[in-house]
């Protein structure tokens, strides 16, 4: 005995899976089909059916029976690949605005590492004890007290030692801009 497709849909709404299950063997293939029309490609109509078909349950819950079943599930699939759509323009300008904000955090990124390896270099070329102090408390952030307590030396040293570190940094930054 053949049931028609309305009468399917009001118990696959109350919950009746076989019905559910029927509705869907007799319309899968023209839904796809619809959804391969709408979209003009394979793997987003494949998308758009599975989301239509994940829907239903929810969706058949709201069938009216005004309307043959076919021209509900029509209009349900219009609504879905709308949907899609938005979600997909959505999806695209947040992409287009992350892409932008990736850029110049890269070119951040390699502004700060080539800042770095500059000064790596730069400390390179210096005395080994201006570098002991400079790292000190440059790197490791001490007061100029506490590098004086590290290296066993006055203040007073330590502040000239720094006066040098700076003089031989500018001497080094005034070269490489030539």
């Amino acid at each position: 005995m053949m049931t028609d497709d309305e009468a399917l849909a009001r118990a696959a709404a109350g919950g009746d899976r076989d019905a559910f299950a029927a509705l869907l063997g007799r319309h899968y293939d023209r839904l796809f089909a619809f959804a391969m029309r709408l979209t003009g490609q394979r793997a987003e109509a494949e998308d758009l059916t599975q989301d239509i078909c994940l829907a239903l349950p929810a969706k058949l819950r709201g069938f009216r029976g005004e309307a043959r079943f076919t021209t509900w599930l029509y209009r349900v699939a219009v609504n879905a690949a709308h949907d899609r759509r938005r979600r997909s323009a959505s999806h695209a300008r947040a992409a287009d605005g992350w892409g932008d904000w990736e850029v110049a955090r890269r070119a951040a990124d390699s502004e700060s590492r080539a800042a770095t390896d500059w000064l790596a270099e730069a400390m390179a070329t210096l005395k080994p004890d201006l570098r002991d102090t400079a790292v000190l408390i440059l790197a490791e952030e001490l007061t100029q007290a506490e590098a004086a307590s590290v290296l066993g030396l006055s203040e007073g040293t330590v502040a000239w030692r720094m006066s040098e570190v700076k003089k031989a940094l500018r001497a080094r930054a005034a070269e490489d801009m030539e």
